[in-house]
């Protein structure tokens, strides 16, 4: 049973559509705001080579907890910070379900493909709390909407009958996001994440529910998981997994994520601080162009020895792409422009994968 609060926090206090805040003994030190969405899907907002680009978001803030996490900055739209906020400061969602079945029934609805987890998780713990995703896969599916999952939580082995269900209406893309294979690492950087290990079961769950299914092996950290013994036994264990494809991409810090991230390397990993500040210096969010084409060259061969697909990124969401777009493709006048796309085949995600959202989508 959860404790209502009432002293909820200055820009949460703004929201006209704030239910409750409540804490309850299996999340400890964890506050959950509850919300009625205005909205449920969300447009990427920018330019891309796709003319569409829609994600839904149950969850703000997430019980990852992962250091590096790009989309702590969109708390700082409801003042919170980018910090313990955004690992303990919960926004939920409540009615995410009836509000997205509602805008997927409008004649205007076009059926694109729908992205989850390319913000935060759909899938960290709090689900096993609000149980939201079910209510988002029907809808999608009884509404003929194609959808992608990207998630690091093994939560998502509840909803695989749900999912194969879905699968019989709509395409339906999972992937899973591992990025350290190190668990004393993982358990620092990530310590909210279920180990590698479970993901990896949960990667052999996905293709025994007869699903493919993608591992993000990012963020690469430098001098910490790009050695390429790290990246050998990496990728001999997502193989293991049954893993279909591998995408890849460095490290980068934007914003408000970028203090928060050396917090961490100063307390855990000072002696690479210099190093650090000399790859992400100023505004500089992305590692050094020679460093990630240095990258390359080492991760590529390494994904061919272990007979892995690269798998393609969505170009607009950065998530895992959906096997709807080919379809869209076809009809589309950008077809030809992502056709090009595909035969460069392009592993690393593009420089405008995590850029903070719209905040007028937050809610």
């Amino acid at each position: 049973m959860g404790v209502e609060q009432s002293d909820t926090l200055p820009g949460l206090a703004m929201l006209n559509n704030l239910v409750r805040s409540v804490q309850t003994p299996e999340f400890a030190g964890v506050t959950f705001h509850e919300v009625l969405a205005k909205s449920a899907l969300n447009r990427v907002p920018g330019q891309s080579m796709m003319p569409f680009g829609w994600t839904i978001n149950p969850y703000r803030g997430c019980l990852h907890a992962c250091a590096y996490c790009f989309a702590r900055p969109t708390h700082e739209y409801l003042d919170l910070d980018a910090g313990e906020d955004f690992n303990r400061q919960i926004i939920v969602k409540v009615n995410v379900g009836e509000v997205l079945r509602t805008e997927l029934a409008k004649p205007s609805w076009r059926h694109e493909p729908v992205a989850l987890g390319t913000n935060t998780d759909p899938y960290q713990r709090a689900e096993g709390r609000y149980e939201l995703m079910p209510g988002i896969i029907g809808a999608l599916a009884e509404s003929g909407t194609p959808f992608s999952i990207l998630t690091k939580g093994t939560l998502l082995r509840r909803d695989l009958p749900l999912l194969a269900a879905a699968a019989e209406h709509v395409p339906v893309d999972l992937a899973m996001s591992i990025a350290i294979y190190d668990h004393e690492l993982q358990q620092s950087v990530e310590p909210g994440t279920p180990a590698a290990k479970a993901r990896l079961a949960t990667v052999t769950a996905v293709r025994e529910a007869g699903f493919d299914c993608s591992v993000f092996l990012m963020p690469i950290l430098p001098y910490l998981t790009d050695t390429r013994a790290h990246l050998d036994e990496a990728l001999r264990q997502v193989k293991a997994s049954g893993a279909t494809s591998v995408l890849y991409a460095a490290l980068h810090l934007r914003g408000s994520v970028k203090p928060w991230f050396m917090q961490w390397l100063e307390q855990e990993h000072p002696e690479l601080v210099p190093k650090y500040r000399s790859m992400y210096y100023g505004n500089n969010a992305y590692a050094p162009k020679a460093y990630r084409r240095w990258l390359g060259e080492r991760i590529r061969p390494l994904i061919r020895a272990h007979g892995l697909e690269r798998a393609r990124e969505d170009p607009v969401t950065g998530g895992i792409r959906s096997s709807a777009l080919a379809a869209v493709a076809s009809t589309s006048s950008s077809a030809p422009a992502l056709r090009s796309r595909r035969a460069l085949g392009i592993t690393e995600l593009p420089m405008e994968f995590g850029a903070p959202p719209d905040p007028s989508a937050l809610f």
